[in-house]
């Protein structure tokens, strides 16, 4: 199925992304929900914040349970710059009751190769969260260093599909060569097209336009199922082969067959179910997943069982579309 599309929708440019960040913090003001004292680590912080004061004790010597030991973390967005600020999550990572209501304490947050890259500090927002052991912190934490993104000076860019197609990174590179010039772009395998930028325009420029322009882009059929949640989100257009399936003491049969039963109920136009035969008939058309679902939750199927069918009809090659399974 193919629809019109923005490059930005489909495709990013490499290089250009957020980065993680991670720190160990500590939570104080808590009611007695903080960690015990036999959590150690925590005890050991809370002395070595002390110590930052000038006030020397010994970790075995602290027994406050109005402190919660906590990871935090935040991604630093591309071109962040200093000053700017974060949204973090706060986790606990001890034996803490709750850390709701409780204030993080000044925490240096690092990239992966080491570097403080932002400083987080504030109150402790639940929000709507089931947890009482995590939560956020909006704006929590401040940019004090910044990734340098050197783009203004570069002649070349590499774009990169969210997902691999060879049909798809064709017709981007036939695309932006139409729109731009030859030879501007060219696909180098499934995913990745190398765009090389016009004299007459900068990099920002260059790329700020490539993102606006659409692409007739094929988007492939998929079924996606929540096997948690028992939730089935498919395409509207996702077809099933003629099949016939026996699912424990449910037995179903595909067919395009007229149906000799007076019972048997219309589901959508042109899908009839016999609930006594086990039969779902489409009378000369191919049914929807959609129809489907819907004629066996009729038939009485629990949504573990549509799950378990749809996985079993598509291992017979009768559902052409991909299942993810969360």
């Amino acid at each position: 199925m193919a629809s019109a599309q923005k490059i930005n929708e489909i495709a990013q440019v490499v290089g250009i992304r957020g980065n993680s960040l991670v720190g160990y913090g500590l939570i104080i003001g808590l009611n007695g929900s903080g960690d015990k004292s036999g959590s150690k680590f925590t005890m050991q912080s809370i002395a070595n914040m002390l110590e930052s004061v000038n006030v020397k004790l010994s970790a075995n010597d602290i027994k406050s349970k109005n402190v919660a030991a906590v990871l935090v973390t935040a991604t630093l967005p591309p071109f962040a710059r200093v000053g700017d600020k974060l949204d973090i999550l706060v986790s606990s990572i001890g034996d803490a009751k709750s850390i709701n209501g409780g204030t993080l304490v000044m925490t240096p947050l690092n990239g992966v190769d080491g570097n403080i890259y932002a400083l987080a500090q504030g109150n402790i927002t639940l929000g709507e969260s089931n947890s009482a052991l995590s939560g956020t912190i909006v704006g929590g934490a401040t940019v004090e260093r910044e990734i340098n993104y050197n783009l203004y000076n570069q002649s070349q860019a590499t774009l990169s599909l969210k997902h691999s197609d060879l049909q798809n990174a064709i017709k981007i590179q036939q695309t932006l060569n139409s729109v731009f010039g030859d030879a501007i772009a060219v696909a180098v395998d499934a995913r990745t097209i190398k765009l090389q930028k016009p004299d007459n325009l900068s990099m920002v420029e260059f790329l700020a336009l490539v993102e606006e322009v659409e692409v007739d882009y094929a988007r492939k059929e998929k079924i996606i199922i929540d096997e948690k949640s028992g939730t089935i989100v498919a395409g509207v257009s996702i077809t099933i082969d003629p099949v016939v399936i026996t699912h424990g003491d449910i037995t179903i049969k595909i067919s395009d067959e007229m149906l000799n039963d007076p019972e048997a109920v219309q589901i959508d136009e042109g899908v009839i179910v016999s609930k006594t035969q086990g039969t779902i008939s489409t009378n000369g058309s191919k049914p929807t997943v959609s129809s489907v679902v819907k004629a066996l939750q009729r038939m009485g199927a629990t949504p573990r069982n549509v799950i378990s069918i749809l996985e079993t009809i598509k291992k017979a090659g009768a559902i052409s579309a991909d299942i993810e399974v969360m």
